[in-house]
């Protein structure tokens, strides 16, 4: 007959129990912190090894950013470069130096400066308290014509030139993304198109006026005397006064440089307005692309001034090229040796006369008939 199995005392069933427990709790927390260990292991022998090997992927990332070519089936200059070191420089100059992010605050500080001297100044008026009626030609129609197509132009390259200068950081904000992806690509749009026209414009005021604008004597008189802005004595003045010619001679070199600039940036999307033998490279429209925006920038913050005193700032400049005549007084106050040139000529109109019928008596002296051209 068999033994009788002995059983198991309680206590040790309960220690057995517990330890057991403990054991598989152990187990749980322990298992899943093997494979961070496993990794640290693994990290520590490649770093062991990446100590005493050089990286090969190192050199090839160098050799890309150090501009070495490889083969691309795009053909063109460039094509076979990955990344190009100049781009990235250019980006960062673009994107981050402080001068071309600060430069724009120019053409808001002369757009202050104009408000306060308009308020505190207001406008020059004239000093005769009537007008005659006497009326002087200034202006042909080819040249305000060239004028108007130039200024309507410039104001739109002034907006969208702006807007993709600064759109990213003012006008995403405002627009948002879509609404300035939208404009941006307009801008861009207008600016290509109407570039052009303004070019042709500045080259003939150039042609048109440069034998009016060379400085004499008379002009360093007239910036003495802050050419009459600040008092009431209006300085002597040719057809063109000093103002106006330190005008002329920025729109021929800061101006030119613009559109030169301009042309170098749309060769790729206009080829018949490239130079023959010439072929702009991408680090040519690189550089000219900041000419282009510090030039621009220049050039808009001096318009601005420009624009004001020809219109808001001096009583009866707007009518001369408006109309192509200004009035005696005008003429006499603020190019009085032009009106003389033009009086001994018999060049100015009666009040009433028809433009271009009959040349008036200016203070005595005999009128001349001259016929129709």
């Amino acid at each position: 007959m068999r033994e009788k199995k002995k059983k198991m005392h309680p206590a040790k069933r309960k220690r057995i129990a517990l330890w057991s427990t403990f054991f598989v709790l152990a187990l749980a927390f322990a298992l899943p912190l093997t494979s961070y260990t496993v990794h640290w292991v693994g990290m520590t022998a490649n770093a062991q090894d990446a100590s005493s090997a050089v990286n090969p992927r190192s050199g090839f990332w160098r050799a890309i950013r150090q501009g070495q070519e490889g083969y691309s089936a795009v053909k063109g200059e460039g094509a076979n470069v990955l990344v190009q070191e100049g781009a990235l420089e250019w980006r960062s100059f673009r994107d981050s130096n402080p001068w071309l992010n600060k430069l724009p605050w120019a053409i808001v500080g002369m757009a202050v400066l104009l408000l306060l001297y308009h308020l505190f100044h207001g406008k020059n008026k004239l000093d005769a308290d009537r007008l005659s009626g006497r009326k002087v030609p200034r202006w042909n129609f080819f040249e305000r014509l060239v004028h108007w197509v130039t200024a309507i132009s410039f104001i739109a390259l002034a907006i969208t030139g702006l807007s993709m200068l600064l759109g990213k950081k003012l006008l995403i904000p405002v627009l948002g993304k879509a609404g300035f992806a939208a404009w941006a690509g307009m801008s861009i749009s207008i600016h290509n198109v109407v570039g052009p026209i303004f070019t042709v414009g500045i080259v003939l005021m150039i042609v048109m006026w440069i034998w009016h604008n060379f400085p004499t004597g008379t002009d360093v008189k007239w910036f003495l005397k802050g050419g009459g802005l600040f008092t009431k004595s209006h300085p002597s003045a040719g057809r063109m006064n000093g103002g106006e010619k330190v005008w002329f001679w920025i729109l021929a070199t800061v101006g030119l440089a613009v559109c030169i600039t301009g042309i170098v940036l749309v060769s790729v999307i206009y080829p018949q307005v490239q130079i023959p033998g010439v072929q702009f490279l991408r680090s040519d429209m690189q550089q000219a692309s900041i000419i282009h925006a510090i030039a621009g920038i220049i050039w808009t913050t001096v318009a601005l001034g420009h624009i004001y005193i020809g219109t808001a700032g001096t009583q009866g400049a707007f009518e001369g090229m408006s109309t192509g005549y200004v009035s005696e007084e005008w003429a006499q106050q603020h190019h009085d040796l032009w009106y003389d040139k033009m009086a001994a000529k018999g060049k100015v109109l009666e009040a009433g006369a028809a433009p271009g019928s009959q040349l008036g008596t200016v203070y005595g002296k005999t009128p001349l008939h001259e016929p129709p051209n």
